[in-house]
């Protein structure tokens, strides 16, 4: 799985964000900051994220994902 591919997905989804991206296999793990996720519930951030990932899940490139997904403000507070 190319990791550039992988964040310019990702990015192109959620604007300007901070990726940390980790691949293990067809494993991901993500910890995502992005003003996007603001008065979202934690469920509807996977939500969005996962609709950025469908095809490459669907495709089984990506077969599991861990994600974190904060805002900058949680972020700065945590």
């Amino acid at each position: 799985m190319d990791t550039e591919a992988l964040r310019s997905v990702i990015s192109s989804g959620l604007g300007d964000c901070e990726i940390e991206l980790q691949i293990d296999g067809n494993k991901i793990f993500l910890d995502l900051v992005a003003d996007v996720f603001v008065g979202l519930s934690r469920v509807k951030r996977q939500q969005l994220v996962y609709s950025l990932l469908n095809e490459l899940i669907i495709s089984g490139e990506i077969h599991a994902v861990t994600m974190k997904t904060v805002t900058p403000e949680e972020r700065r507070n945590s």
